[in-house]
């Protein structure tokens, strides 16, 4: 971040008083006489993608200078520091040269924020590249400044509850799982973005997946302009599958909405608007890399069909549900808070889905159904007679289709195959709903299903998929369950989308491959994220748990990590809560309302009673007619839907022709593969889709090396996997590899570390974190 004095700045030759450059200068007052030049100024202005940003600071305003991939066209944005009490901000329309402005270093803006006293403006000032979609980088936030507007002879009404709101911001971190991207639109799925004209000016922005909406808002009236950039809350990955070569990228993206989003206990169920809490869209994007543009080479329609993406939801179950936490008990008691005979609530909840997704929406139930004590079931019993008075009034084409699975019982029962019947569960999700598909089938797979005799031209080569529906995975955290059911569903959408591209003959993929291994690690990356947003912890049961492969020894993993949720449910949770609450918007300070601290609940926060402001909908005909409309007319989807752009802005932002680059640097070269799980193997078969006898092994290499973690946990992580003796072998291949020449020094500092004492902290760490059993000890078990 660099912000310079008046007397740093050479290149704007402005007293505090008088315009800028573009009032002086005549030419641009030539330009601005002129009404149709003006309004194509103002045309080129929307259309340019803005992602280096420069900061400048007077006395008086705040100087932002966007600028373009090329450097070539530069706008000023200017923000007034003279009146603490308002947000004055001037968007300067008109484009400049590089003759004309200074470049500044690159950071950018994120949005406004007020408490008691005057505006913070909240900047971004360094990122990294986490995936690459059709020539489209997105960005993981890395760094964050927060800066006082108003200037320092501005004269300010000191409240002593400022530093606090302050404090209280800061702890929401924008640093952890917060990203965005400046020329692809992240908050809405790959279907929706291709199906709308290219081009930033076209987004049409999910404002429920914008986790900075309130920041924005208070800055700018319409969302349409350059300088706005949305951020999601959530999780991105990507890594790639090597086929011999040939490279298939795989990307999970995660959006958390910001509506009735807070902590596990404190947000159960759904709101009065039927927001459910704990709401994550996950989509996975499965595209051929031979093919980097969405729209370019011109024609892409039928000859590259490169990109496939599958969409699943999972949220809190749509009732007035509650935990109270006061017992201060591992598991609290469940609640219904109010029983609605018409479930109005899930009904709002539902019709938001239908115009999200489409038909048919898929539930997918894992609460428990048989306990010792009424806990989950009693969410289980009220939902079944939820779902089946809504289904009472709704079209038979258009009905909630409701499947209920006690999936922690059957994990526990030795007669029962938990992923068997996950997998069965997923074919049925995967040929109801469909999936996106950009092009053309292979004509290979129109003529297996035609038949392999079939006359060239009787053959029936569909020209598109699209998804229509979605499933929605619940239990009673969303967490567990939830995640392991979503990577099922996920292994088989996995199979289906390469089988679309021509890579697999069948729609099918075994346990135990590298790219089920592959995907596992994503979705183990993805669950874990999401159960520290809402839970405060990493997962509890793991995938290798279902499956009853997992070592008896992660018992002690899984009894730390509910500790360690039990504890951040019991003490941390209200101030996250609080963040939460300032950050979205939720709550705003001001000098006639209570404090936020001093709330003994935030019910009425994200409870706007919508009975009163909006009229009360019919109980029988629940749903709104333009839901289904929307949804049907979503549904005609042909060749003139498939929109191309001849200018792509992709060129720029991935190749950076002007810029000198190297791999080391290029993101798409030093993504995670499955090609290095195999390129010190033994194993002949170096195919992704091949059954490896060492599986448990690589799957652990992937876990490693696929989290973006660091610190401590990474060293300790590391450290562990060194000195054990169970995955050692697995890493050892990518060591050797990657291993510099050492001196005798370094080498007798390493073996020191290998026999460091039991009471060292670290060796202590490491037995905490992840405990290792003799042999002794294994058999006393036994017995």
């Amino acid at each position: 971040m660099s912000s310079k004095s008046p007397s740093n700045i050479n290149n704007l030759q402005e007293s505090e008083n008088e315009p800028l450059k573009n009032e002086q200068n005549e030419s641009t007052n030539n330009i601005n006489n002129n009404n149709e030049n003006q309004k194509n100024i103002k045309s080129e202005s929307e259309a340019l993608i803005l992602n280096k940003f420069s900061l400048y600071e007077t006395k008086t305003r705040f100087y932002i200078l966007g600028t373009n991939q090329n450097e070539e066209k530069y706008r000023v944005l200017k923000i007034d520091r003279t009146v603490p009490e308002e947000l004055i901000i001037t968007d300067d329309d008109v484009i400049y040269s590089k003759q004309e402005i200074v470049q500044l270093l690159a950071m950018i803006e994120d949005g406004f924020v007020k408490f008691l006293e005057g505006y913070y403006m909240i900047i971004i000032t360094k990122r990294s590249a986490v995936a690459l979609l059709g020539g489209h980088y997105i960005y993981h936030i890395d760094d964050t400044l927060l800066i006082s507007i108003p200037g320092q002879g501005v004269k300010i009404d000191k409240k002593q509850n400022e530093a606090k709101y302050l404090q209280i911001f800061s702890q929401v971190d924008l640093t952890k799982n917060c990203y965005f991207s400046y020329t692809y639109d992240i908050t809405c799925s790959l279907q929706h973005n291709l199906s709308r004209p290219p081009g930033r000016q076209n987004f049409l922005q999910n404002e429920m997946f914008i986790w900075n909406y309130y920041l924005l808002k208070n800055g700018f009236k319409s969302f349409k302009s350059s300088w706005v950039l949305p951020i999601i809350h959530g999780f991105v990955d990507q890594s790639k599958i090597s086929i011999y070569g040939h490279i298939v990228n795989v990307t999970l993206i995660a959006r958390r909405s910001r509506h009735f989003a807070g902590a596990r206990f404190l947000k159960r169920g759904v709101n009065d608007e039927g927001y459910v809490a704990n709401d994550v869209e996950t989509e996975q994007i499965v595209h051929d890399a031979k093919t980097t543009s969405f729209y370019l080479p011109p024609g892409r329609y039928g000859n590259k069909p490169s990109f496939t993406s599958f969409l699943q939801h999972r949220g809190s179950i749509p009732l007035y549900w509650s935990q109270d936490t006061s017992t201060m008990a591992p598991k609290p008691p469940i609640h219904i808070n109010v029983v609605d005979p018409y479930y109005s609530a899930a009904a709002l909840h539902f019709d938001n889905m239908f115009k999200r997704y489409g038909f048919p929406i898929i539930v997918l139930n894992l609460v428990k159904t048989k306990e010792k004590t009424k806990r989950e079931s009693i969410l289980l019993d009220e939902f079944n007679q939820a779902v089946s008075y809504l289904n009472q009034t709704l079209p038979q084409s258009k009905q909630i289709k409701y499947i209920a699975w006690d999936m922690a019982r059957a994990s526990k029962s030795e007669d029962q195959d938990v992923i068997g019947i996950l997998e069965d569960i997923a074919e049925y999700v995967i040929n109801t709903t469909g999936f996106f598909h950009s092009g053309a089938e292979p004509t290979i797979n129109a003529m297996r299903k035609s038949g392999l005799n079939t006359p060239v031209n009787m053959i029936k080569q569909s020209l598109i998929k699209r998804q229509t529906g979605v499933v929605r995975t619940n239990c009673v955290d969303c967490l567990d369950r939830t995640n392991a059911a979503q990577f099922v569903i996920g292994k088989c959408a996995l199979a289906h989308q390469l089988y679309a591209l021509g890579i697999l003959s069948h729609p099918s993929l075994p346990f135990d491959t590298d790219a089920v291994n592959l995907l596992n690690a994503m979705y183990h990356d993805h669950g874990d994220t999401i159960a520290l947003q809402y839970g405060g912890s990493h997962l509890v049961n793991t995938m290798e748990t279902y499956r009853k492969i997992a070592p008896w020894t992660s018992h002690s993993r899984d009894m730390i990590e509910s500790i360690r949720r039990y504890y951040s449910n019991s003490f941390t949770d209200a101030e996250k809560q609080n963040a939460i609450n300032l950050f979205l918007g939720n709550y705003i300070p001001s000098d006639d309302q209570p404090l936020l601290w001093e709330l003994t609940t935030d019910h009425h926060l994200h409870n706007k009673n919508n009975q009163i402001m909006k009229p009360i909908r019919s109980y029988t005909h629940w749903w709104l007619e333009s839901t289904f409309e929307f949804a049907d007319n979503d549904l005609e989807f042909s060749q003139d839907n498939i929109c191309f752009n001849t200018n792509d802005s992709s060129f720029e932002e991935y190749y950076r022709p002007k810029l000198y680059t190297s791999f080391s640097r290029l993101f798409s070269y030093n993504m995670i593969s499955t090609l290095r799980m195999n390129k010190d193997s033994e194993n002949s078969n170096n195919s992704p889709f091949s059954i490896k006898s060492d599986s448990s092994k690589q799957t652990k290499y992937f876990m490693i090396y696929s989290l973006n973690i660091g610190g401590v946990k990474r060293w300790l992580t590391l450290a562990n996997d060194e000195n054990g003796e169970e995955h050692s072998s697995s890493l050892s291949s990518y060591r050797n590899s990657h291993k510099t020449q050492k001196s005798e020094e370094e080498e007798k500092q390493e073996s020191d570390k290998g026999n460091m004492a039991w009471w060292m902290t670290s060796v202590l760490a490491n037995r905490l974190l992840s405990p290792e059993v003799s042999n002794s000890e294994k058999r006393e078990y036994k017995k």
